[in-house]
This record gives structure tokens, C-alpha cells and sequence, in this order.
């Protein structure tokens, strides 16, 4: 009889030893998607408001891209309200631009073909601005999009007003972008692609000519649309 007994109370040391590994297991696992979170650039403030039941409750109120409009490669105005709602990431370029910009737009494109790819087409969108508003109408975005292969299902080339796109560039997406006698082809832009959530939240900036850092953005856009 105690034999028996010995022999259950291990089977029991034994179970409550697997729980125990299989709990620290799940919240090893949460805690590794917990610190996968992306940040949130930009200023951040704090507000405190009251509860119905008279509790003071603080809410973090994040950065966020300022409202936009400007003109696509079909004419046609899009603004921020056509992106609330999905993921995307902003570049700037110009179309007669003779170095970096080539190299950007092309993984920006081989980033799309991966977004595609995953089925993120709906979640996911693109929005390219250039810096030279003077010679890029929309026919030439369009032309240029055409040539580059870029599927605008997804993806707006915009222009408008100057000093609204440098405005956005600065103020929007923390990135360069002017008129410049020194530098190729008459403007300076910075060679970033930057990312924004569902809420107009910047969450990141990678380095547009560089496969490794758009092979990074893809993950960061997957683990964005995974958050809640």
C-alpha cells in the first residue's frame, strides 16, 4: 500500500513539474511577442482622465503623421483619410533623380511584391512623394510608376504644393527633404522609407537602398498587423 501511494505522489510531483515548465513556457513565449512590440517615435504625452466611478486613469497619447492631401499619378486627390486605417510606409524621391532615388524605388517594389506575396495587399500601403512638384504632374508619376513596374492598387506617386511635401517630410515622417544647388539633380531627400500603423502612428525608419534594413521593414509591417 505505501508503495502505491509513494508510487501516485510522484506521478503527481511529476505532473505539477510539467505545468510548471509548460506555464513558464506560454509566458516566456508572451513575454518574447511583448518585446517584439515596435516603438512609437515621436513626442509622447500623457493625459489623465477620469472614470465613471471618479478614477483618474492615464492615457498615453502617441505621435502622430500630420493630415495630408495631395495629387496622385491619375489626378486625383489622396489624402490621409484614404490611409487611416492601414499600415503604410512613405518615401520621397523625384523622377529624373540620378542616384539614390533608382535604387529606392526598386525596394520599394521588391518590398510590395513580398507584401503581396504574404497577402497583405488590403492591410498594407504605399506612398511615394516627390520632391521636384515643378516637373512631376501626374503624367510623369505615372509614366515613371509604369516603367518601374509598380502595381497601383496600392501605391499613390503624389505631388503637390513644395512646400507641403518638404512640410510632411519634416514634420510628418522626421526626414529630409529640399531644394538643393549641391546636391544630384538639384534636390537633397533623405534615402529613408519611413512606417506608419493603423493610426497614423510612426513606428519606424529603415534605410531604402539597403536589402537588409527593407527585408527588416517587411517584419516590422507583419508584426504590426499582428498587434491588436
Amino acid at each position: 500500500m505505501k508503495r502505491r501511494q509513494a508510487k501516485g505522489f510522484n506521478k503527481a510531483i511529476i505532473a505539477l513539474g510539467c505545468s510548471i515548465v509548460l506555464f513558464a513556457c506560454a509566458n516566456k513565449d508572451h513575454a518574447s511577442e511583448e518585446s517584439k512590440a515596435l516603438p512609437f517615435l515621436g513626442d509622447h504625452e500623457v493625459e489623465f482622465n477620469r472614470r465613471e466611478d471618479e478614477t483618474m486613469v492615464a492615457d498615453t497619447v502617441y505621435y502622430t503623421i500630420p493630415r495630408f492631401s495631395f495629387i496622385n499619378q491619375d489626378g486625383q486627390e489622396i489624402s490621409h483619410r484614404d490611409y487611416l486605417g492601414k499600415i503604410f510606409v512613405a518615401d520621397f524621391f523625384f523622377t529624373h533623380c540620378p542616384s539614390i532615388c533608382p535604387m529606392m524605388s526598386a525596394q520599394m517594389l521588391r518590398l510590395q511584391g513580398m507584401v503581396t506575396e504574404a497577402g497583405l495587399k488590403e492591410q498594407v500601403k504605399f506612398l511615394s512623394h516627390t520632391v521636384d512638384p515643378v516637373r512631376d504632374n501626374p503624367d510623369t508619376l505615372k509614366a515613371y510608376a509604369s516603367k518601374m513596374g509598380a502595381d497601383l492598387g496600392n501605391w499613390n506617386f503624389v505631388t503637390g504644393e513644395a512646400e507641403d511635401i518638404y512640410y510632411q517630410a519634416e514634420n510628418g515622417y522626421m526626414l529630409t527633404a529640399f531644394p538643393s544647388d549641391s546636391a544630384d539633380g538639384g534636390f537633397f531627400h533623405s534615402d529613408k522609407i519611413a512606417l506608419v500603423d493603423k493610426h497614423m502612428r510612426l513606428r519606424g525608419i529603415y534605410d531604402g537602398t539597403s536589402t537588409k534594413s527593407v527585408d527588416q521593414l517587411f517584419e516590422d509591417i507583419k508584426q504590426l498587423n499582428r498587434e491588436k
